[in-house]
């Protein structure tokens, strides 16, 4: 049966990145199925809320959902597609190949994947007044004050729990393991802040050392997140895969992103035990929306990484190394490249280049 994919474009200039993956990839001839859930804005325009039930439904038919960068009305839907859909494992490739963008004076073998936690730490939005924290009594041991007596001012609750934190280090184990096989040196980095924080990013940094013992073709190393992002700067090579809690990998993969290019090449995907969601790292870019110009590949990326989850190994490979290809070539780029050329320009490029 032919494979079913939920679209879902996002807003600004998110839609023309969006628009051209989804066309070079139909074009490959793969007997994709494509399908458009009213979500956002054009379903507001038709009376209906952001996220319609039929939308949901839409997502839950389909075999994986390809969404674009979003910052207004289709958040909703981005938050079933994490949330709801239990997606705990952000995969986040950072791949330096030639004529991409660098600032590094030489990115050869700059090669490594941050798989982030997705679901838990600050992102649990469990936020709110200092006043509330009164009934619990809290006594700082730093500042040796209650918490609610601190001054105006807010909190965040910070969740770390013992299952998220080993489904998604197994996870990454298990990533390290499948790239070892492939050729990577099968190198598993856990990073957290559990010096300062022993309760919390202590038991992600337990968890992790607990498992490395059923994987011990794996080399292990733990790093204290500031340290990591110290070597991370100085010698991405020497990193494989690195596994961190959500807000550190938010945070340090969209800056492991720069060390080859920038956002506009930084693809994601999202895992859950039944279901995945593809999309591009980077913004809407409303400053160039309508313009033609925004960069495709972090979604063309992002489509790679979705026809292999979808049994399409080959086919993600192929659109890779085309990609790869025009960057090469250095003929036809995006502004945030150095070229000029458009959108459908550089899709079309990359399509001539598959083979």
């Amino acid at each position: 049966m032919a494979k079913r994919i939920a679209v879902i474009p996002g807003e600004d200039a998110a839609p023309e990145a969006m628009g051209a993956a989804v066309e070079l990839i139909d074009r490959m001839g793969l007997g994709l199925e494509w399908t458009y859930p009213l979500v956002g804005e054009p379903a507001r325009a038709k009376g209906l809320g952001p996220f319609p039930a039929e939308a949901k439904a839409e997502i839950d038919a389909a075999d994986a959902t390809f969404f674009g960068a979003t910052s207004g009305a289709s958040t909703r839907a981005l938050f079933y597609l994490r949330w709801g859909k239990q997606t705990y494992a952000n995969v986040r490739p950072t791949r330096w190949s030639p004529g991409f963008a660098t600032p590094l004076k030489d990115p050869t073998g700059v090669d490594f994947v941050i798989v982030r936690e997705n679901l838990e730490d600050s992102y649990v939005f469990l936020e709110g007044e200092l006043t509330d924290l009164e009934p619990l009594d809290l006594t700082s041991p730093t500042v040796r004050a209650k918490a609610h007596e601190l001054g105006p001012g807010r909190y965040a609750l910070k969740v770390i729990t013992e299952a998220g934190s080993e489904r998604v280090i197994r996870f990454a184990f298990e990533l390290a393991r499948r790239r070892k096989a492939a050729g990577h040196p099968g190198r598993l980095t856990a990073s957290a802040k559990w010096n300062m924080l022993p309760k919390t990013d202590g038991l992600f940094i337990e968890a992790a050392r607990r498992l490395a013992g059923d994987y011990p073709d794996i080399e292990f190393e733990t790093l204290i997140v500031d340290d990591f992002a110290h070597r991370l700067v100085l010698r991405p090579q020497r990193f494989d895969v690195i596994v961190l809690p959500n807000l550190y990998g938010d945070i340090l993969s969209d800056a492991a992103a720069g060390l080859a290019g920038g956002l506009g090449l930084a693809a994601s995907g999202c895992y859950g035990e039944k279901y995945a969601y593809f999309e591009s790292a980077h913004g809407t870019a409303p400053d160039i929306a309508g313009q033609g110009i925004i960069n495709p590949t972090a979604s063309l990326l992002a489509g790679a990484m979705m026809l292999e989850h979808l049994g399409l190994a080959n086919a993600g490979a192929r659109l890779r190394r085309a990609i790869e290809r025009v960057y090469a070539e250095g003929r036809v780029l995006t502004p945030d490249q150095g070229g000029s050329a458009s959108t459908r320009a550089f899709a079309d490029a990359v399509f001539s280049a598959l083979a």
